[in-house]
């Protein structure tokens, strides 16, 4: 069984300031989208221009801020935060949905289309196949720090991986599934899927390729788009059964989690996407 290797989550210490991972992370994703969306305009003909990329990445910026907190606030927490309405606005102590922040993309997208004057389907297949390799470094960060482990399996298992940071949740685990208890005796800890690593390869990389080979060739507008749902929402509903649930919300309706349950309409929508313009087609 693997031990979790225990990174420093703070990256750079420079007296008072502190420069995390994760941070650094989000900048990386940022670096890639720019990096990529530069590549796609001098390899093709296209619409998009330098200028226009830097302000779409801005645009994406505040989408992904405040979308992925909002939705952080609205699908997971609502009752909590509506107790207590400022503390939304604490960014700091984490909560941020991948979910929340696709669909403050979509608007913020939405707006930028309007403003340049293009189609908003023509703006976001170019943008989709820029996305995988960002939430791939974020999958990163979540792993140096250790967090958003996954459910428990077997130590024997090649890919079982003891967290540290999970042993309140070992301790929980084994106290309403007794035939663990010799386990975490023995290890002090309960092995787990590193579900983050599952994560950044599968929404990641293999998402990545997939869509950066589908948008080199012609295609209707909308179907790299569709494509890109499918794709993220599949990866992650597969996951999901890996990944450990959030413990304030538990497995829900079918025993499925709510990032299975927020990823389903993707999935759907997609489907029904690529079948209509293939039928137009």
């Amino acid at each position: 069984m693997i031990i979790h290797p225990q990174f420093d989550p703070v990256a750079i210490h420079l007296g008072p300031l502190a420069i995390h991972w994760y941070g650094l992370m989000y900048l990386l994703g940022f670096l890639l989208f720019i990096w990529l969306g530069n590549r796609r305009i001098r390899a093709r003909q296209t619409f998009m221009t330098g200028k226009m990329l830097d302000d779409l990445l801005m645009y994406g910026v505040f989408g992904v801020v405040l979308g992925g907190r909002l939705g952080y606030v609205l699908f997971y927490k609502p009752a909590e935060y509506l107790a207590h309405p400022l503390s939304i606005l604490h960014v700091w102590e984490g909560g941020m949905s991948f979910h929340g922040g696709f669909l403050g993309v979509l608007v913020a997208m939405a707006l930028f289309a309007r403003r340049h004057g293009r189609g908003f389907f023509e703006l976001a297949d170019f943008v989709a196949p820029l996305v995988p390799l960002g939430l791939a470094a974020g999958r990163i960060g979540n792993f140096i720090n250790g967090e958003l482990w996954g459910r428990v399996t077997r130590p024997d298992a090649p890919w079982a991986m003891l967290f540290p940071q999970s042993q309140l949740d070992d301790r929980a685990f084994a106290q309403t599934h007794p035939q663990w208890l010799p386990t975490l005796q023995q290890y002090g800890g309960l092995a787990r899927h590193p579900s983050q690593l599952y994560e950044f390869a599968l929404e990641g990389i293999v998402l990545f390729a997939l869509l950066w080979w589908y948008s080199s060739g012609r295609r209707q507008k909308g179907e790299v788009s569709a494509l890109f749902l499918v794709g993220y929402g599949s990866a992650r509903f597969l996951v999901e059964f890996t990944r450990e649930p959030d413990n304030f919300l538990g497995l829900l309706a079918f025993n499925m989690s709510m990032g299975q349950w927020l990823s389903l309409p993707m999935i759907v929508i997609g489907l029904a996407m690529l079948f209509v313009l293939k039928k137009r087609a």
